[in-house]
């Protein structure tokens, strides 16, 4: 009687603290698994990474003074630029004409907190000069989501 309490004990602590069922193990185990790319690109156990998604919105700043207006985008596409080149920003683009005034998405990448990714915000002319406001979010997504800029570099013809 005392060894079947005593595996009755392990059976029931195996399944409490989450001992892993190897049959369901090597059933979810994936074939084409790269330890050294999922390390580089900070994936979790299922390729996963938290990013900072940023919703660009028109700001509160309603000048009409085209050569401000036209600085300020410029600065904003060479801040886009430059943050890709540093690896803080993975996506960026214009969204369509839509009832929320939403002009467009950032994804930050290897940011440690919102308060960063704010102050790395303030450094885009078109937010400081409030002709762009923003919103942002925590979002969970694929860790090779990265891995597309350097193809994006081998189609565009011309840079905006």
């Amino acid at each position: 009687m005392k060894y079947i309490l005593t595996l009755l004990l392990l059976a029931v602590t195996n399944v409490t603290f989450g001992q892993s069922n190897p049959e369901q193990d090597i059933l979810n185990a994936n074939p084409n698994y790269e330890w050294v790319l999922a390390e580089k690109l900070g994936g979790d156990d299922y390729g996963m990474k938290s990013y900072f998604l940023v919703i660009l919105k028109t700001g509160t700043n309603t000048t009409t003074d085209n050569v401000l207006i036209a600085e300020s985008f410029r600065g904003h596409l060479d801040n886009i630029n430059r943050l890709a080149e540093e690896e803080k920003l993975i996506i960026a683009g214009p969204l369509g004409i839509n009832e929320n005034n939403y002009r467009g998405i950032f994804i930050l990448n290897n940011i440690n907190s919102i308060d960063e990714a704010k102050d790395l915000l303030q450094t885009d002319l078109a937010i400081k000069n409030r002709l762009l406001d923003y919103e942002i979010f925590t979002w969970h997504g694929s860790a090779a989501l990265s891995e597309y800029l350097p193809f994006s570099e081998k189609i565009w013809k011309s840079r905006p």
